[in-house]
């Protein structure tokens, strides 16, 4: 069918009078008519994007039922597929406790058997790192009709492991600035963050391999991507959760402690990703067995960015345009899926939550990066080999659907990226009320384990924190930048790393600005909502972060010359605040990126400061 060019999104905001967010979403509803019609030529189609709350529902997949369905034939392009019959994964796993024959019946193998060094018949270990760069390397070479690929070295993990990352696209060149000039979006995708999570791995290495020469090769007609498939290689060597400094490199990614972090964010400053999918597996016993006597009956969870300023129509894609058609592709597989959740170490909470609403996971970060962030995890942690198959097919298929409704949205896409960057942009020196802390919302909800002996479905009654609604407890209008003094070089260059951009005063000024005046300050470990985070590097629970509460006060602030600027009227506007406001468990100053509160403050008014941009290191 025949559509009109789609027209471009509204124009964003100029000055502080501009459209209200209801407004905004009424103006983008009638702007994207003819790019709805252009959707439905598409395999996923767009429903209409009615006005007002941008509230998700809640979408309850029906479970599998009993007895479990023989394997479907697949039919997911992407999959390397060696011409045997699947192998018996029904085995009961060692370390596993209760775990019977009839909860490992589930999960039967699907009819593909994947193939990478990890998945042979007579292993024992999953794909080492020696051997995941030679796979990577050889497909770098490889690579043919038309397509261009490279072997990125991103950065070394803390024991220098090299953290590679496969790039291919149909640009003249993989340099970032010729793919960038191009215009095709760019997909992100990240494995195994946490060591002992081996199933992305193995999973992005065959989506790397069909990219590269197989049957997912005309995605690139549209997109680029960028596979990074073990973000965590000290910690997948040692089949541990944390790097090798013992820390959370899934929390690290706004404090940039670890060289792991650091790398990914690299790329995406480099790359800037439109997408972004996290890949990891969950628990299958653990705290859920303890708590609510059941194991994890799901083959996937999934979910996008929750955390506060995440611009709406990114959340809008991501659930509309890519989990939609991702559970979709999960169910024409018969593999069970929900929104991701998870509890916390605490014996006596039986709550149960989405995921965490602090911008410090990369699925959080990478919202504030205006990219539609997805993360996908299987069933796997604590459960060794048994049902890899299942769990790579299960990885596979998710990926797959992501990189497919990429190529089909690619145009709008861009416009969405455009539209998001300059309305980001365009929120500078506003007055009115921007979100500096935020909590989920509590209800109740049921969900389903399998009863340990029978592996009969059980329904588990639970409270449930929803991070599809947020509830502000901390809001401020959003200033015009930051000022820091020179002593904040260290802060600087996390900004930098994450892409952000600082200007530093040439000349001498002096400017009215808001400056914080701390009420209250405490010391404690940082914590989510699965308890206290690993944080060796920090000192962990011993030394914690800074909890502060702040007023704030109008003043004549002097900016000497050296100190910098960081403007909010750029794209990555909402990452600053979240990085700079101090009064959060995220912040740099909670943190001790920046040593104290004299060293910064709001710049309230259009500054009049002489400032050059700092050079990217």
């Amino acid at each position: 069918m025949n559509a009109p060019a789609t027209p471009p999104f509204p124009p964003a905001r100029e000055n502080a009078h501009a459209a209200s967010p209801r407004e905004r979403l009424r103006n983008l509803g009638a702007v994207l008519a003819p790019a709805l019609l252009l959707a439905a030529c598409a395999s996923a189609p767009l429903p209409p994007w009615p006005g007002g709350q941008t509230r998700v529902p809640v979408v309850v997949v029906p479970p599998v039922p009993e007895p479990a369905p023989a394997p479907v034939e697949s039919t997911v392009p992407g999959a390397v597929v060696t011409p045997v019959a699947p192998r018996d994964e029904a085995a009961v796993p060692t370390g596993v406790a209760p775990y019977s024959e009839a909860v490992a019946a589930r999960f039967p193998a699907p009819s593909t058997v994947y193939d990478t060094p990890g998945l042979a018949a007579d292993r024992t270990t999953f794909t080492t790192n020696a051997e995941l760069r030679a796979a990577l390397d050889e497909l770098a070479r490889g690579a043919g009709n038309g397509i261009r690929a490279a072997l990125l070295d991103a950065g070394l993990s803390q024991q220098g492991q090299p953290l590679q990352a496969l790039v291919l696209t149909r640009s003249a060149s993989t340099d970032p600035t010729t793919m960038l000039a191009d215009g095709r979006p760019t997909v992100l995708l990240v494995g195994q963050q946490h060591g002992n999570e081996p199933a992305p791995s193995e999973a992005l290495l065959v989506v790397a391999r069909e990219l590269s020469r197989g049957l997912l090769a005309p995605v690139l007609d549209k997109i680029n991507v960028v596979v990074l498939p073990r973000a965590n290689p000290d910690g997948a060597a040692s089949n541990i959760r944390v790097t090798a400094g013992g820390i959370d490199m899934n929390r690290d990614h706004l404090l940039l402690r670890t060289p792991e972090a650091r790398a990914v964010a690299r790329l995406a400053r480099d790359y800037q990703p439109m997408v972004v999918v996290d890949a990891h597996e969950f628990t299958v016993a653990g705290r859920f067995q303890e708590k609510f006597g059941v194991l994890q009956r799901y083959d996937a969870m999934l979910q996008y960015a929750t955390t506060p300023n995440v611009p709406e129509f990114i959340t809008k894609a991501a659930e509309e345009w890519f989990r939609q058609p991702m559970v979709a592709a999960l169910n024409r597989q018969s593999l069970s899926n929900e929104w991701y959740f998870t509890t916390s170490d605490k014996p006596e909470d039986r709550s149960v939550s989405m995921g965490g609403a602090r911008a410090d996971t990369g699925r959080n970060v990478y919202g504030l990066r205006n990219a539609v962030s997805l993360l996908v995890e299987t069933r796997g942690v604590g459960i060794g080999r048994t049902h890899i198959q299942r769990r790579v097919h299960s990885q596979v298929v998710a990926v797959t659907s992501a990189l497919q409704s990429t190529a089909a949205r690619a145009e709008q896409l861009k416009q969405l990226r455009s539209f998001v960057n300059r309305d980001v942009s365009a929120l500078a020196c506003r007055q009115e009320g921007t979100v500096i802390d935020a909590q989920q919302t509590p209800g109740d909800r049921t969900l389903v384990g399998l009863d340990p002996q029978t592996g009969l479905d059980r329904e588990v009654p639970v409270r449930w924190n929803s991070s599809l609604q947020l509830r502000p407890v901390k809001t401020r209008h959003r200033p015009c930048g930051y000022w820091l003094d020179a002593a904040n070089a260290p802060a600087v260059e996390r900004l930098q790393a994450l892409g952000v951009q600082v200007m530093r005063v040439t000349e001498p000024a002096s400017l009215l600005m808001e400056t914080y005046l701390e009420t209250s300050r405490t010391r404690g470990a940082r914590a989510d909502v699965r308890g206290t985070i690993d944080d060796a590097a920090a000192g962990g629970a011993e030394a914690g972060t800074v909890q502060v509460g702040v007023n704030l006060s109008r003043a004549l602030v002097d900016a000497p010359q050296g100190s910098y600027y960081v403007p909010l009227g750029q794209p990555l506007g909402n990452l600053a605040m979240v990085a700079l406001e101090p009064d959060t468990q995220s912040s740099f100053v909670a943190n001790s990126l920046i040593a104290n509160l004299d060293g910064v403050a709001r710049v309230i008014v259009p500054p009049t400061f002489q400032v050059e941009e700092l050079a990217r290191p």
